[in-house]
């Protein structure tokens, strides 16, 4: 148990980016919509999962749509309350603490604003040690932890409650009405028992995203190397570097779809790699052979400053260091492949492990 600060907040943000593997959302209006509510409400206590009661009501709470929409269509911060006390009046009871369902550089910190308004814990877990796609692809379900009841507010006012047959169909379902909304909404997901949450959540990802946002932006303090900084602290692979030479981006249904294609510079001389994305880096490689693929983490940052770069803010021109990092072992079981391995988003590359692809 420790309190979580506002300068806290700028390194969870930059790790939780990294983690987000481009995708997850710009952090940036989560950053402000977090260290506002700290301002007003008080430092939000991080728990561990183990610190939990078994009865103990916990709710993720996440951002949903098309990462490119979010550009434009801001949220107002209220949508994500709405959620939240839409699932305490069904559930008929009190939420005991929040969690991220992912990763990614939005949904890293938008727990946060709502812990520090209730006034109670937020989880050091989440549900994927990453950003994916799919409201479906987290480890609940590889637990069998029901989506449902699933709890939607849009920034007008427009809210809903789901109770779906699977959590595919929540996906499909949740989907649908947030196109409707304009492409984004705030949801409220998977409400689990304490117990549930010991057994099935990937831990410490909140702490790990900290320490991540501290090897980059400590090291650009201390000028050293911030993206040696981070390759050592996440045991990562560096896959490529290059600059961007063509990016291929289009909005289909709430997910950005597209390639991202770069020209090697220094030791990659006259090599190519591409980039497939849907939201997230799905696939990546050098000189049309696979590198890394999902579930393992492909990690897109800007060369020139460090920073992690989102799928929808890719630019043509920017010099790029791509790197690689493993999944959560959850990830790597047979179940966890069929859920979010290659063979899910239509690759017919079978999985290799990231570390396997790279021995050389």
């Amino acid at each position: 148990m420790r309190k979580v600060t506002i300068s806290d907040i700028e390194y969870i943000a930059m790790g939780s980016t990294v983690l987000g593997t481009g995708g997850g959302g710009d952090p940036y209006i989560g950053k402000l919509l977090a260290k506002e509510a700290i301002k007003k409400f008080g430092e939000v206590t991080l728990i561990s999962a183990e610190e939990l009661s078994d009865d103990a009501l916990v709710v993720p709470i996440a951002a949903f749509g098309a990462p490119m929409i979010l550009v434009e269509k801001l949220f107002s911060g209220d949508e994500f309350i709405k959620a939240f006390e839409m699932m305490e009046n069904y559930l008929s009871r009190k939420i005991d603490a929040v969690m991220p369902a992912e990763a990614g550089g939005l949904n890293g910190v938008i727990p946060f604003s709502v812990a520090a308004e209730k006034g109670i814990p937020i989880v050091d877990a989440d549900g994927m040690g990453r950003a994916f796609p799919r409201l479906e692809m987290v480890t609940f379900t590889l637990h069998d932890i029901p989506v449902s009841p699933i709890t939607q507010a849009d920034e007008k006012g427009n809210m809903n409650v789901y109770h779906t047959i699977n959590n595919i169909w929540g996906e499909t379902l949740v989907g649908a009405t947030a196109i409707q909304m304009g492409g984004s909404c705030a949801i409220g997901c998977y409400p689990m028992n304490g117990k549930q949450v010991k057994k099935a959540a990937i831990h410490g990802i909140i702490s790990y995203a900290q320490v991540l946002g501290e090897a980059i932006l400590d090291a650009k303090i201390n000028l050293e190397n911030p993206v040696d900084a981070l390759i050592e602290k996440a045991s990562a692979i560096k896959l490529f570097s290059g600059k961007v030479s063509n990016v291929n981006t289009k909005v289909d249904g709430r997910w950005n779809k597209g390639v991202c294609e770069i020209l090697g510079l220094n030791k990659d001389q006259g090599s190519t790699m591409k980039i497939d994305f849907q939201n997230e880096f799905l696939m990546a490689k050098k000189n049309g052979i696979p590198v890394a693929i999902t579930p393992d983490l492909i990690v897109l940052i800007d060369a020139e400053n460090a920073q992690p770069i989102t799928a929808e803010t890719i630019q043509f021109g920017t010099r790029v260091i791509v790197l690689g990092m493993k999944a959560d072992e959850q990830w790597r079981t047979e179940a966890g492949l069929l859920l979010g391995g290659p063979q899910k988003f239509g690759y017919a590359e079978k999985y290799t492990p990231i570390e396997e692809l790279n021995k050389r």
